[in-house]
């Protein structure tokens, strides 16, 4: 997630047309709303937002959603999109990594954004201090893969996830009463590659 290098920018057009991002935003999202109890009063922070493919299902359960991306071209798609979702929205163009974010938010949800942040161990201290007391992040990512899901791994500093080694980051940070469920299972021609959705606490 480098500052000022948009990865996504000859995507972001045709991302929403690619059904299998749809149906894993789509299961994501159901493992959220089964393990969280959303309400309406809730501020959310949807993390490498891209083009608002979770923020969509998320939306209608909830008061607000920030979409944070460093993608301008995704978030310009967002943008296109906002009367589509179900609560209020807004969007920030940065790098949570490298610009100082004042946003707090009640929860913070993600999919498919770790893998292309360098510190996971930093990333899970600042997602802690940007929570209310009571928060909760609900991250989606990979699990341990070859490094074959990707055509282009530019930009991509993990394959996938060990849930055991997030789950220790995550403590280490202070959250708490984690769970890892398997959300999806994306098939390639190769191989099949499993997603997970983690749940954790702020409490």
């Amino acid at each position: 997630m480098k500052k000022n290098l948009d990865l996504f920018a000859h995507k972001s057009k045709n991302w929403d047309i690619d059904s299998t991002r749809v149906r894993n935003a789509k299961e994501i999202s159901d493992i959220i709303l089964k393990n969280i109890k959303l309400n309406s009063s809730m501020e959310l922070i949807d993390l490498g937002a891209g083009t608002g493919l979770l923020t969509y299902f998320i939306a209608p359960y909830v008061r607000k959603i920030t979409a944070i991306d460093n993608s301008p071209s995704m978030l310009e798609e967002f943008i296109d999109k906002q009367a589509e979702f179900g609560c209020k929205t807004e969007v920030l163009a940065a790098n949570i990594m490298i610009d100082d974010i004042k946003i707090k938010a009640d929860g913070i949800i993600s999919s498919m954004t770790m893998h292309h942040i360098e510190d996971i161990e930093a990333l899970f201290f600042k997602l802690f201090n940007m929570l209310n007391k009571g928060g909760f992040i609900a991250l989606a990512d990979l699990d341990s893969e070859d490094g074959s899901f990707h055509s282009d791994n530019d930009g991509v500093y993990h394959h996938g996830f060990d849930r055991k080694m997030l789950a220790d980051i995550a403590k280490k940070a202070g959250f708490k009463n984690i769970i890892f469920e398997t959300a999806n299972i994306i098939e390639k021609p190769h191989r099949n590659f499993s997603v997970f959705t983690m749940i954790a606490q702020k409490v």
